[in-house]
């Protein structure tokens, strides 16, 4: 080559040198930062799968910590609950005490009515004040709200759990497609005959035997029947000259049995039906007149009043919730699928219990089932109903966290762990090929600029051509 003007070698060796600097200040950069992408160009497609993975990492990471957090809510709940159990179960010896009053004298009785006194007004603060991070836990104000009930045929309406829509609400359909029985046991005529008789009358409760003389009349029959419903369960009413017994409740557990020991008499037994009722179009589980529904969107258990529930109607009744409950964000996205959601009642006084047997309030002093009052078979059934609610809430609520709080964060604790590292394959640098690449970058780099020396000094052979 002879000519000095345009170097191509010297070209040739600068473009080479260029590429290998650019190759060594991304080996550098990868090493430093650790990152195998720092920019869009690195990789394009790397890049948008990896920042889709980092944005799962994160949603993932939150739900993981929403899922905890959900849990220590629960976790204050459930331990106010133990110790109102607690104050429940202590109420419940004393009822039992203030019965035995052949050995407790009337100072005694109204030194457990102080305690009982004492114990209701813990259990109103402990519903009034159990919170987390401000939010009242048991004063119902986590309960669900409802609108549009029909007295005349939702005598209770409990909602444990409903998924509802952003500012929206729910509509609940409610038919009755067969109606619930009581058990029933007839006997036909004024009274029970020329001899005296011995019967034992039976329910679900227990039996009792009652002795009547002759020509007795069945309306006397009744009265005798109905002053031991509370051991029996069995009623009595004369109507139309036919003494009939009933159960005191509807239901296939419930039955009348009515069986002669002595003289002539009735015999027969007789067991109670459940309604049969839809819940929004679904069969419903039911319990004489207690219908309960459960599926991913909706837990309710509804009582019907009598008379509906022994009434076939298609038609039916609704009413809509409108809103309440606790929401919980336990999901990796927000949607209706990353979302549980739980009712908690109150738990106060007046509210545990139900409306047949009377509510707990009533055993304080003044109350219709105080102790001093005497009324001690009524009370132990309200404290045995309010510590089946108690227990039914804290299962409900153990159940939501072992059941769907612990398995998420366990389902999503692995979820995270194969998203990182997939995240992490596509995204951080492999140190052992970079250092390589490196190593390989800074050689040529060296061998390029002594080319390069050597590029720019061949034209000075032109020189020999002058003469010199």
């Amino acid at each position: 080559m002879s000519r000095i003007n345009t170097n191509i070698s010297s070209l040739q060796a600068i473009t080479t040198l260029g590429r290998n600097q650019a190759d060594l200040s991304t080996r550098l950069q990868r090493l430093s930062t650790g990152l195998q992408i720092n920019s869009g160009k690195d990789n394009p497609a790397g890049l948008i799968a990896s920042e889709s993975l980092r944005s799962e990492i994160g949603g993932i990471n939150q739900a993981i910590d929403n899922s905890q957090r959900a849990g220590n809510v629960i976790n204050t709940a459930e331990g106010a609950l133990g110790e109102v159990s607690n104050l429940l179960l202590e109420i419940q010896t004393l009822t039992n005490q203030a019965a035995n009053t052949g050995a407790q004298s009337p100072d005694e009785i109204s030194a457990n009515q102080l305690q009982v006194d004492s114990i209701l007004n813990s259990i109103n603060r402990i519903a009034n004040t159990t919170q987390f991070n401000g939010v009242k836990l048991l004063n119902g104000g986590l309960d669900y709200t409802t609108s549009g009930v029909a007295s005349t045929a939702i005598d209770v309406t409990q909602i444990n759990a409903a998924k509802l829509p952003d500012n929206g609400t729910t509509s609940i359909v409610v038919q009755v497609t067969g109606s619930a029985q009581l058990g029933e046991v007839d006997f036909s005529g004024a009274n029970v005959g020329t001899s005296a008789i011995t019967i034992e009358v039976g329910g679900v409760a227990g039996n009792e035997q009652l002795s009547f003389a002759a020509n007795t009349t069945t309306s006397a029959v009744a009265f005798a029947v109905n002053q031991l419903k509370s051991s029996t369960g069995v009623s009595a009413v004369v109507a139309g000259g036919t003494l009939r017994f009933t159960s005191d409740a509807y239901g296939s557990d419930q039955y009348v049995s009515v069986k002669t020991i002595s003289g002539q008499f009735a015999n027969g037994k007789d067991f109670g039906k459940d309604a049969q009722v839809n819940i929004n179009g679904a069969q419903a589980e039911v319990h004489g007149l207690t219908a309960s529904l459960r599926n991913g969107d909706l837990d309710v258990s509804l009582t019907l009043d009598s008379k509906f529930g022994t009434t076939v109607d298609p038609t039916g009744t609704s009413f809509a919730i409108t809103g309440g409950g606790a929401k919980f964000q336990i999901g990796s996205e927000v949607n209706r699928q990353g979302q549980i959601d739980i009712g908690i009642g109150a738990v106060s006084t007046t509210k545990l219990g139900n409306e047949i047997d009377g509510f707990l309030s009533s055993l304080g002093s003044g109350g219709g089932n105080s102790l001093v009052g005497g009324n001690t078979v009524q009370a132990q059934k309200i404290v045995t109903d309010a510590i089946k609610q108690v227990a039914t809430l804290r299962g409900r609520l153990g159940a939501l966290q072992k059941d769907v709080l612990d398995t998420n964060v366990n389902s999503l604790s692995v979820a995270l762990e194969n998203v990182t590292s997939s995240e992490s394959a596509i995204r951080d640098a492999d140190f052992a090929s970079e250092t390589a690449a490196l190593t390989r970058a800074q050689i040529l780099v060296q061998a390029n600029t002594s080319v390069l020396a050597q590029a720019n000094s061949a034209p000075q052979s032109v020189l020999s051509l002058l003469g010199r």
